[in-house]
């Protein structure tokens, strides 16, 4: 059972590790478009093309835009923190019961 266990506490943390990653994505998104980027410079496009995605989906279900700003990164960043706290440590707590 130990194999599992470890297994789980191994997905928790590259969960984890995938989430973190993400929303310092979507923050890096949010900075650069404060300010009128080039649309075809490539790290523009990586991070475009990488978050449009999920910002699409939430500004879809829910139009959060008010005064010409858009309020879904904050949702995503809400939604991968609450991620985090919730399903990792979960799984990390459901690992460590296997033990």
């Amino acid at each position: 059972m130990f194999v599992f266990s470890n297994f789980l506490i191994a997905l928790a943390r590259i969960l984890d590790i995938g989430l973190s990653v993400y929303m310092y994505i979507i923050i890096a998104r949010a900075l650069i478009s404060w300010v009128n980027p080039d649309p075809y410079n490539p790290i523009v496009r990586f991070l475009n093309s990488i978050t449009e995605p999920v910002l699409f989906r939430i500004r879809r279900k829910l139009p959060l835009s008010f005064g010409g700003m858009d309020f879904s990164p904050i949702v995503v960043i809400l939604a991968i923190i609450f991620i985090q706290s919730f399903v990792v440590q979960s799984l990390v707590e459901m690992a460590a019961g296997l033990r």
